[in-house]
């Protein structure tokens, strides 16, 4: 390792930024907690399961103690109450939406060794790179102009040829881009960034230029299993650095905050409890909780075995269940489904509550706007199970009665953090969904559909202007007044 490399990585972690955030000296992440937690609640009784669906049903955070009785539900009837209020919190909290989104990796060198990981420093094997700002342009364009995405989650191994700055100028590059459609134009509205732990004061300079949701997965909750998988003269083995990344980021003025982890390294029950716990740590210390969690399960990834042999791979079944519980024990947030799943499980799950999935997807360096396979596995982090187009996934969608949503309009109109928590836990957040999703739609459907998937769009427009002119009568007018605007070229128009 060259000696700059080593310099930059020593004066990474300032620990004044861990220790001011402990309780007591302890984090919240109680593993002895957790355990008795999962072992005092193996037996679920129904009333108590189903007090506890009412509850959620109320979006209301449970405790660890009735998520962990979820997580032990086996009963075929109470899994069927489980997933149905699944579903109707979603509704409630979300209305009837899915947003949809790409990653985009822009750079794949990285000073860490984690065991599971494709870019990790010892893969010889991977093609190493860093677009520069004609190829990020040149995806942007891809993106925004042939496909039709309006959200990006832009990713980046923890590496100096990734820092803070870079980070920084490359959202400039994705949010200058604008490019002609049929009727008006394409261009990235939303930039979401999946990056290393950051300090303070580098997470405030990505607020000045416009970050979307920070997301950061802390992969294990359990201290052990992490030390395992992330060698401890790395800067991830730093489990607390981690940890209290979304503390940073908070005190930066960074409010939208996705958690994540990665299901495969430990048991899936403890995973979903740490999940929990660190929702309801970000809610006591700041009153805001996670906008998202992500919960992608172990891939097979180049010349990584340990992605092959992990003893705790979670089932559909357990996937399914996990899932579900999620959904009810932080009802508020969003959830990511991803196209680590193949389409059959994307399938089964999403109707469990999620409210975001990623399509059209590719992760490989200049993937979008190169002259590259669909999947190369020296270019990529892992290997994906579904890389169905955007276009087909909306037209399932709307085959299954949902609207596609390429809303981001709360995030610019100042509905993040507090404000946001407040309109999801009220179910005030989903009429603006529903307004915004069927003048997003219009505006995706006239510049970018197939025949095929503008004739089932179109079924699902109409159903969801009847029920706002029934449900929201005085949104009404201002609703057919902006969606008329769009249908003649007018473009991100929004409530």
């Amino acid at each position: 390792m060259r000696n700059d490399v080593k310099d930059w990585i020593e004066k990474r972690i300032d620990r004044s930024q861990i220790e001011k955030y402990l309780d007591k000296g302890s984090c919240f992440i109680d593993s002895a907690e957790i355990q008795k937690n999962l072992v005092e609640n193996r037996e679920p009784d129904p009333a108590r399961v189903r007090d506890i669906i009412r509850k959620s049903l109320a979006i209301e955070t449970l405790s660890p103690a009735e998520c962990a009785t979820l997580l032990h539900v086996d009963d075929p009837e109470l899994l069927s109450e489980m997933e149905a209020a699944a579903d109707t919190v979603k509704r409630k909290v979300y209305d009837n939406r899915i947003v949809t989104f790409a990653p985009l990796y822009l750079s794949n060198y990285c000073v860490n060794d984690c065991a599971y990981c494709a870019f990790r420093r010892s893969n010889t094997s991977e093609q190493r790179g860093r677009l520069d700002k004609d190829e990020i342009v040149r995806e942007t364009e891809a993106l925004a102009g042939e496909i039709g995405h309006k959200r990006l989650i832009v990713v980046y191994g923890e590496d100096p040829r990734s820092d803070c700055d870079y980070i920084a100028s490359t959202m400039e590059d994705i949010y200058s881009v604008k490019v002609p459609t049929k009727h008006g134009y394409g261009s990235i509205r939303r930039c979401n960034v999946n990056a290393a732990p950051m300090r303070i004061e580098e997470l405030e300079q990505l607020r000045e230029v416009g970050i979307g949701t920070y997301q950061v997965f802390q992969e294990t909750y359990h201290p052990e299993t992490y030390a395992d998988v992330h060698p401890g003269d790395t800067l991830k083995g730093d489990y607390l650095w981690r940890l209290y990344c979304m503390h940073r980021a908070m005190e930066a003025g960074v409010d939208d905050l996705g958690l994540g982890v990665l299901f495969g390294l430990y048991d899936w029950r403890y995973e979903v409890m740490g999940l929990l716990y660190h929702s309801i740590e970000l809610e006591r210390k700041f009153g805001v909780g996670p906008h998202t969690i992500s919960f992608p399960r172990l891939e097979p990834a180049s010349n990584t075995p340990f992605s092959e042999k992990t003893e705790n791979r979670v089932s559909d079944a357990d996937f399914r269940k996990l899932v579900t519980v999620l959904r009810l024990a932080v009802p508020y947030t969003g959830l990511i489904l991803t196209a680590r799943e193949n389409e059959r499980v994307r399938r089964d799950v999403i109707g469990l509550g999620c409210t975001q999935t990623d399509a059209s997807t590719r992760i490989g360096l200049g993937s979008y706007g190169g002259d590259y396979a669909e999947q190369e596995g020296d270019r990529q982090q892992f290997m994906l199970g579904d890389t169905r187009s955007l276009d087909e996934l909306i037209r399932e969608f709307c085959e299954r009665g949902w609207i596609t949503s390429f809303c981001t309009a709360g995030y610019r109109c100042g509905r993040t953090g507090k404000k946001i928590m407040k309109l999801l836990k009220t179910g005030k957040e989903g009429n603006f969904c529903k307004l915004n999703a069927i003048i997003t739609f219009r505006e995706w459907l006239d510049d970018f559909a197939s025949p095929e998937t503008m004739s089932a769009g179109e079924r699902v427009i109409a159903e969801e202007m009847r029920e706002v002119e029934d449900r929201l009568p005085e949104m009404y007018p201002q609703l057919k007044e902006f969606y008329e605007k769009t249908r003649s070229g007018e473009r991100d128009i929004y409530f």
